[in-house]
């Protein structure tokens, strides 16, 4: 069983930083591309970043690039979201995802893309 845990988030102001953490068990974390979405109440799903599980391949939504970046640490089995200079409108859940193995899509922005979901972590940024 797959198991995805974030952790992290919070209220801060704009202009704050904040980082999310999302711990994955049940198989081989390296194998498998690991992505981070955000729901706002009344819209879809968004896609924010994702790490591609092999060469260090990242992928950001134009709204975040330059202020988010997503990193992993194989050993740890961990997925990070640094998000820098928060804005009110960075404020939804945020979920991490998962591939299958060795996924051949290197920028899987999709979210029927991924197979495992995280239960998700509020972030509330005040203006």
């Amino acid at each position: 069983q797959v198991q995805l845990v974030e952790s992290g988030g919070g209220l801060v102001q704009a202009g704050d930083s904040l980082r999310l953490s999302c711990a994955a068990s049940g198989r081989t974390f390296s194998e498998y591309t690991m992505g981070w979405f955000r729901l706002a109440p009344g819209r879809e799903r968004e896609f924010v970043a994702s790490h591609y599980w092999r060469g260090g391949v990242t992928d950001y939504a134009d709204s975040v690039k330059g202020r988010f970046t997503i990193s992993r640490d194989n050993g740890k089995n961990t997925v990070y979201l640094q998000m820098n200079s928060l804005k009110p409108d960075d404020t939804p859940v945020y979920y991490c995802a998962s591939t299958g193995a060795y996924d051949s899509n290197r920028y899987p922005r999709r979210t029927n893309g991924y197979l495992y979901w995280g239960q998700g972590r509020q972030v509330t940024v005040s203006s």
